[in-house]
C-alpha cells in the first residue's frame, strides 16, 4: 500500500470493510449537468487505485443509466469493490420531473431484480431503502429486504434519510449496516436524533453531499449560474438571497483551508471525517465527482486533521445557513423528526 491510499474502516458492526471515503456515482449520469463518460470511467479506476472501495449508485439515477454505466467497472473489479445501490424513489420515464416513494414488497422485489440485471451482478453488497414511504410500516419494508439477504441477492442492508426511531425499528427486524443521510458543514439536522441512534446500534453513517452539493468548494455561488438541467437549481439554499447569505459563510472555511495549504472542499471533507471521532461512530462519506483530479483532492482530505480551535471556528456555520436543503423536506428525516 502506498501513502496515497486511504485508510480502511468497518462499515458498522454488520457491514464489510471499506475505504474510509467512498465515491458517489450519480453525477456521472444525471442531475448535475453535462457528463463526460470517458473521464468518469477513468475516475472510477483512479478512485480504486487510491483505496476507495465503496461505490454508490441507485436505480433512479438517470432512470437506471447510472447502474448500467458503472457495471463494467464493477464486474472488472468485483472482488475489490463494495457495491451500493438503492430502491424507493419511483420516476415515470414519461414524466421524469415527478416522483413517488414506494416501499411495498412487490416494488422492492421488482426493483432488486432490475438493479441486478442493469449492474449485471449476482449479488448487491449494500442495498438501501432510498426514501421512506410512511404509509408502509418500516418493519414490513425491512422484512422484505431481509428476505433478499436470505435469498442471496443482497449481502447487507442500508437505509437512507430515516429518523432515529425508524432506524431502531428497522434494526430490530434485521441488522442495518449503514444509514445514508446528508451531513456537512451546511447540513447537520441529523445530529439531534439520527446520529445518537446510529452510534447506539453500531451502524455506520454514510454522509452524502458532504461538500454541500459543491457549494462548499466555492465552485458556484448561485444555482442560477448552473445549466438548466442541474438539479441544484431547485434547492432553496442555492438561489436568490439565500445563496448570497450562504456564500458569505464560506469565509472561515477558506481561512482554515489556507492554514493547511488545502482547498475549502478538503476542509469540508476533513470536518465530516473527523465527526467519526467527535460522535464515536464509523463515518464513510461519499463525495461525488466524475473527475480524476477531484477524487485525488477528495481522498487526500482524509489525511487532514483539524485542531480543536479550527473545529470551533467551523462549528457555527450550519446554524446560520439560509434555506432548506430540499424544496420539499417531507422526504427527509428532518421532515419527520
Amino acid at each position: 500500500m502506498t501513502d496515497s491510499r486511504i485508510a480502511k474502516v468497518e462499515l458498522g458492526t454488520a457491514g464489510p470493510e471499506v475505504g474510509v471515503q467512498g465515491l458517489g456515482c450519480m453525477g456521472m449520469s444525471a442531475a448535475y449537468g453535462p457528463t463526460d463518460a470517458d473521464e468518469a470511467r477513468a475516475t472510477l479506476e483512479r478512485a480504486l487505485e487510491l483505496g476507495v472501495t465503496l461505490f454508490d449508485t441507485a436505480d433512479v439515477y438517470g432512470l437506471g443509466e447510472n447502474e448500467k454505466f458503472i457495471s463494467p467497472f464493477v464486474k472488472a473489479h468485483r472482488d475489490e469493490v463494495v457495491l451500493a445501490t438503492k430502491f424507493g424513489i419511483f420516476r415515470d420515464p414519461a414524466e421524469p420531473t415527478k416522483r413517488a416513494i414506494r416501499n411495498d414488497t412487490s416494488y422492492i422485489r421488482q426493483s432488486v431484480e432490475g438493479s441486478l440485471k442493469r449492474l449485471d451482478v449476482e449479488v448487491i453488497d449494500l442495498y438501501y431503502m432510498h426514501r421512506r414511504d410512511v404509509n408502509i410500516p418500516i418493519e414490513e419494508t425491512v422484512g422484505t429486504m431481509a428476505e433478499l439477504v436470505r435469498e442471496g441477492k443482497v449481502k447487507h442492508l442500508g437505509l437512507s434519510e430515516v429518523t432515529g426511531g425508524e432506524l431502531r425499528a428497522a434494526h430490530a427486524v434485521h441488522p442495518i449496516a449503514a444509514v445514508q443521510s446528508e451531513w456537512s458543514l451546511f447540513s447537520r439536522d441529523i445530529e439531534a436524533g439520527v446520529v445518537p441512534a446510529i452510534r447506539e446500534l453500531g451502524v455506520a453513517l454514510v454522509p452524502y453531499s458532504p461538500l454541500g452539493r459543491g457549494f462548499l468548494t466555492g465552485s458556484f455561488v448561485n444555482a442560477e449560474d448552473l445549466t438548466s438541467d442541474d438539479f441544484r437549481r431547485t434547492m432553496p439554499r442555492f438561489t436568490g438571497d439565500n445563496a448570497a447569505a450562504n456564500a458569505a459563510l464560506l469565509e472561515p472555511v477558506r481561512a482554515v483551508a489556507e492554514a493547511h495549504g488545502a482547498s475549502p472542499g478538503q476542509i469540508a471533507l476533513a470536518w465530516v471525517q473527523q465527526q467519526a471521532a467527535v460522535h464515536g461512530l464509523p463515518v464513510v462519506s461519499i463525495p461525488g465527482t466524475q473527475r480524476r483530479s477531484r477524487v485525488e483532492e477528495n481522498t487526500a482530505a482524509t489525511r487532514i486533521v483539524l485542531t480543536e480551535d479550527e473545529l470551533g471556528v467551523l462549528e457555527p456555520i450550519a446554524s446560520k445557513v439560509a434555506g432548506d436543503r430540499y424544496a420539499d423536506m417531507s422526504f427527509s428525516s428532518a421532515g419527520r423528526e
